[in-house]
């Protein structure tokens, strides 16, 4: 069995069943496991979540899973069967929640909609993540984090002008996974004060990044015009964006308001020309005028170290940054200063992994291992009541997968 949830773990005493592939709802319950919640994966005997195949970097591990899957434990079960969904609901009998993101009509097809879970588990929370939400033309489609940003509009404002990119993390998967897991926190702080039971859930990805996609959205709605992708920088405020350096890297600088702009061109630049220029008097007018204020600022960053550029933006007020590669931030100051990093345990060994964003005074995030496929079948089975010779049976039968060693 999993590590027990530590004393003062805000979720101490939730059990959560998860059925779930790739990164929305593993992120969604490895949110929640991080708060202490015992999270309960279960995964067909057949490879299990497919994202445990994705590639083998983390010593014969994927990448993937290893980033969301920590603090969970692994039952194999063939939900195709009677006998495996039988098992399944054993397990929902004592969970207070059930999160899910299989295929389009998956849960309707194994009996586990909203209405049959209502009936048959009527204090369970369930949660079902899918692509483009109930009720309109794209309802049946598969969707993934590429499809879902595509559809939503967010990959024809990332990119280069003519060039349209997806983001780099799955920003769909992990926005929708975390959707799911306030739901869930929320839900349970309302059985806890109102004695609500259970409550039927769903998230979908098209939905959160319609959402997310919030300010472009209201934008072209108001004015009827498409933003462009502009890089690194932002369609709604200047000066802001990267910029090289004389020593070859790459600053970003940014201003916010009319205050940040008059310090940036003054103190930073030391241009009270500009400044005091009509062209760049409030933020519309330096949006405007865009392309005449990059190439200052470009010029200027142009003649100067990086750490010069960040000394006196840091002495002006200004926000600034180094553009960093992932090889670079994994050795990052700021990181391993402040202690982010712990040991979790794998499969393959025991392996660096970030601590969760929220800090919490006086609780500690478990970080518990990231579990074989099927390593708890058998402490899980027999906690939830099955005999030895039942779960033998279930082997033999190959309902569940073979025993962990």
């Amino acid at each position: 069995m999993a590590e027990q949830a530590p004393v003062g773990a805000p979720l101490a005493g939730v059990t959560v069943v998860t059925l779930e592939q790739a990164v929305s709802a593993p992120m969604c319950t490895r949110t929640l496991a991080d708060l202490g919640a015992r999270v309960i994966k279960v995964e067909n005997p057949s490879g299990g979540d497919f994202a445990r195949h994705y590639d083998d970097v983390v010593n014969g591990l994927a990448a993937h899973f290893v980033w969301c899957n920590r603090g969970k434990e692994s039952v194999t079960l063939d939900l195709k069967s009677t006998a495996g969904l039988e098992v399944l609901h054993r397990l929902l009998e004592r969970a207070d929640v059930l999160v899910s993101n299989l295929a389009p009509g998956a849960t309707t097809r194994l009996g586990l909609a909203p209405a049959d879970l209502a009936e048959r588990h009527p204090d369970l929370i369930a949660v079902e993540i899918d692509g483009f939400g109930a009720g309109g033309p794209l309802s049946g489609k598969r969707a993934y984090d590429l499809l879902a940003q595509a559809e939503s509009g967010v990959c024809a404002v990332t990119g280069e002008p003519g060039a349209p990119a997806k983001p780099g993390p799955p920003v769909a998967d992990v926005s929708t996974g975390l959707s799911a897991a306030v739901s869930i926190v929320a839900l349970l702080y309302a059985r806890g004060q109102r004695g609500t039971g259970g409550a039927a859930v769903s998230v979908s990805l098209f939905d959160t990044m319609a959402d997310v996609m919030g300010y472009q959205l209201t934008y072209t709605r108001h004015s009827g015009v498409d933003q462009q992708p502009l890089g690194m920088s932002s369609p709604a405020v200047a000066p802001y964006g990267a910029y090289r350096t004389a020593d070859g890297q790459t600053v970003v600088l940014g201003t916010t308001n009319d205050a940040e702009w008059q310090r940036f061109a003054r103190a930073l630049l030391g241009r009270p020309d500009l400044a005091e220029d009509a062209r760049f008097r409030t933020n519309p007018d330096r949006v405007r005028h865009r392309d005449v204020l990059e190439a200052e600022v470009g010029a200027w960053c142009a003649h100067h170290d990086l750490a010069h550029v960040q000394k006196a933006a840091d002495a002006a007020g200004i926000g600034n940054a180094r553009y960093n590669l992932p090889s670079e931030v994994i050795v990052h100051p700021q990181l391993t200063d402040r202690d982010r990093w712990r040991r979790i345990d794998t499969p393959a060994g025991p392996i660096p992994s970030l601590l969760p964003p929220p800090i919490i005074a006086g609780f500690d995030p478990p970080m518990g291992a990231v579990p074989a496929l099927g390593q708890h079948t058998a402490e899980v089975l027999a906690e939830f009541g099955l005999s030895d010779d039942e779960i033998s049976l279930l082997r033999v039968r190959g309902v569940i997968g073979p025993a962990y060693r």
